[in-house]
Order: C-alpha cells, then sequence, then structure tokens
C-alpha cells in the first residue's frame, strides 16, 4: 500500500481544508515547493499534488506545480481545475507523472480514452469523490446521479489505469471513516484504487491495509502531527 502525502494547494500556498470547502483552512504554509521536498526527504515515493485553486475554478496554479516538479524527483501524481485535453496534456508535457481526471472524465469519459491512448493508461487516473454514497465533480460542489462502483467500471472500460476513491464525507475530519464504500468499489473495478478522507491514525492505515487499496492519500493528520509519516511507511514496506 502506498503511503501518499498531499500537497494542496490555494492562492500558492500549501493549505488543507475541511471537506474541500473554502474558508475552513485549517493550515497554511507559505512555500509549497519545499512542503513537497521535506515529504520527500522523509521518505515518500509520490507525491499527491491537487490544484484547490483550479479545482475550485478561483484560479490555477500551475506555476507552484511547476516549483514542485523542479524541486521534487520522485514522481507526481496532480489534479485539480484539469478541465479539457489542453489542460491534460499540457501537465503530462510538464513532467506529471499521473494526471487526476476528476469532473472532464465524468462529463466527457471519451476523453479518458484519448489521453490513455495517447500518453499511456498508466499516466491516467480517474477521481471518484463520493458524498452522501453519489459521486460529486466541480471541486465537490454539485452532485451527480451516479455512485462511484458505476462509474468506475466505465473508467476502467475507457482506459483508466486507477481510481482516486475520495469519501468527501470524512475528507479533513480527522475522524476515521466508513471502509464499506470502499470495498464496494474494489469488488467492482480490477484496476488499483487509492483512498483518501478521514485517515488519520494508524489504525485507519492497519483497516486499510487489509482492503486491497493500492494506496493511501493522507493530508490533515499529517500536517495536523496525529500521524507520522515515518509511522505510515511502515505500512509501505509491507
Amino acid at each position: 500500500m502506498i503511503i501518499m502525502p498531499a500537497v494542496d494547494i490555494k492562492n500558492g500556498k500549501c493549505v488543507q481544508l475541511v471537506q474541500g470547502k473554502p474558508g475552513t483552512e485549517q493550515i497554511v504554509l507559505d512555500n509549497p515547493a519545499e512542503v513537497a521536498l521535506e515529504w520527500e526527504e522523509k521518505g515518500a515515493s509520490v507525491l499527491h499534488v491537487i490544484d484547490l485553486g483550479g479545482a475550485l475554478e478561483e484560479g490555477g496554479n500551475i506555476s507552484v506545480v511547476e516549483e514542485i516538479l523542479k524541486k521534487v524527483s520522485v514522481p507526481v501524481q496532480m489534479g485539480g481545475g484539469i478541465r479539457s485535453m489542453d489542460d491534460a496534456t499540457r501537465l503530462l508535457d510538464m513532467g506529471v507523472e499521473r494526471i487526476i481526471l476528476g469532473t472532464l472524465a465524468i462529463e466527457n469519459p471519451e476523453t479518458v480514452e484519448l489521453l490513455s491512448s495517447e500518453f499511456g493508461s498508466e499516466r491516467i487516473m480517474v477521481a471518484l469523490d463520493s458524498k452522501d454514497s453519489q459521486v460529486v465533480v466541480r471541486g465537490w460542489t454539485e452532485k451527480t446521479a451516479q455512485t462511484a462502483p458505476q462509474l468506475g467500471k466505465i473508467m476502467e472500460e475507457k482506459g483508466a489505469s486507477g481510481i482516486l476513491f475520495t469519501n468527501v464525507d470524512h475528507e479533513g475530519l480527522l475522524g476515521g471513516f466508513k471502509v464499506e464504500p470502499l470495498l464496494e468499489l474494489l469488488e467492482a473495478v480490477d484496476i488499483p484504487v487509492v483512498y483518501s478522507g478521514g485517515v488519520s491514525t494508524l489504525e485507519d492505515l492497519a483497516v486499510l491495509s487489509q482492503t486491497g487499496a493500492y494506496g493511501v492519500v493522507i493530508g490533515s493528520a499529517l500536517y495536523k502531527g496525529t500521524l507520522n509519516l515515518e509511522d505510515a511507511l511502515n505500512y509501505e514496506k509491507k
């Protein structure tokens, strides 16, 4: 199970929000590139970078992403605000190892097929963000009529190499999570699933390590110190 520290960017700073809602910033750090480098130096093998400004349509932080790519040597997977084929192509050409498509993929699944064909499926991941058991889009502000397992099957057929599953009901709350929605998604698809949302203790990681999840994104818990990256990485070694 790969441990992926989150570097969420908003207004050029590294932040942590509660359930993705603007104005709920709990952590604000001035230099996201330095934060990313620190996680690498502590042992992270992959970094999970999200352009929250892009996702919330407040303006992107692409220059900050460029700084991160120059600063670190480990692979970076990145999502947030990728609204067009041009956006996706730019990031892949820039050196992002794997892009995470959300709204674009769900509203136009053919883009997953096109990008997988052009750049290789291993570089295309789809975000399925679930709130009240329904997938949400546009920075978690709009509900769709579909569930994560339903959309997961479609994205797998279109060539996505993996799914980032975020349980928005638990995101940023440091209160644990319900494992059943993840298990339902894992049952529905054969491609790797990375989990995000509410992971705050080593006990949470122990539960996830038994599910078959490929990886886990950890944000607030690392920044608030309720979870230590070095301890979390023990689950990666197993």
